[in-house]
């Protein structure tokens, strides 16, 4: 075998040193971030999961389905194959169709804080908030449709409203105890235009532009927040 010349840097007599050697360094992409966790992972927590796209897609078929069939005749199956999964999912995720049925009447009309404002301002800015957050949740009309259709929809609208809309009574009402009544009033004009602008499509209700569907309901609610007597 060939021999190897020796190294032109090295010293005769002394020790060969050995070079360090270099580890490779840990790869931006694969570096841990802050709080532990490695891209990846990060990347996967942003990423919105999978379960929660299947059980919007049930939630979605269910409220359509409730509305066209009513709750009795609604079935799990017939909600699966609407969203295009299987039936033993819509049990994964809810138990059963009283389970499927609570979660897809979930709403939240997040009713306003109407304490800031002037008292007199109080039905305008209710039914205003009202009909923005109709115009942008399909959740409210797809239950409405329910409601419409079936006496547990129905019950479900009236508990929501007239719970919901406690809190600003509280801070608003002039006689405490006709709270309910006044709530009860409060949804009954509400729901009223809802039914007749979004589910059955009267025209006058539909032509009416934002504004003016708050000039006309805003006298009346004002009144069932604030009016002393009738």
């Amino acid at each position: 075998m060939a021999e190897h010349a020796p190294s032109m840097d090295a010293v005769p007599g002394a020790a060969p040193t050995t070079a360090p050697v270099a580890l490779p360094d840990t790869p931006a992409d694969t570096a841990p971030a802050a709080d532990g966790r490695t891209p990846d992972e990060a990347a996967d927590a942003a990423r919105p999961r999978r379960s929660d796209a299947t059980r919007a897609a049930i939630l979605a078929a269910a409220r359509d389905r409730f509305a066209a069939d009513g709750y009795e005749r609604a079935t799990i199956r017939a909600i699966a194959r609407d969203a295009a999964i299987d039936p033993s999912m819509v049990m994964r995720y809810y138990g059963n169709k009283a389970g499927l049925f609570a979660a897809a009447s979930e709403i939240e009309v997040h009713a306003p804080d109407l304490t800031p404002y002037p008292r007199d301002e109080a039905g305008a800015r209710l039914v205003r908030h009202f009909v923005e957050r109709w115009e942008c949740d399909e959740t409210l009309t797809a239950m409405m449709r329910v409601g419409v259709t079936n006496e547990a929809g129905a019950e479900r609208m009236r508990g929501v409203f007239a719970e919901q809309i406690k809190p600003v009574l509280a801070a608003v009402c002039p006689v405490p105890d006709e709270a309910p009544t006044r709530a009860a009033l409060i949804a009954s004009q509400i729901l009223g235009m809802a039914l007749c602008r979004y589910v059955l499509h009267l025209p006058p209700a539909v032509g009416l532009s934002r504004d003016e569907l708050i000039a006309w309901l805003a006298p009346t609610i004002q009144r069932y927040l604030t009016a002393e007597q009738p």
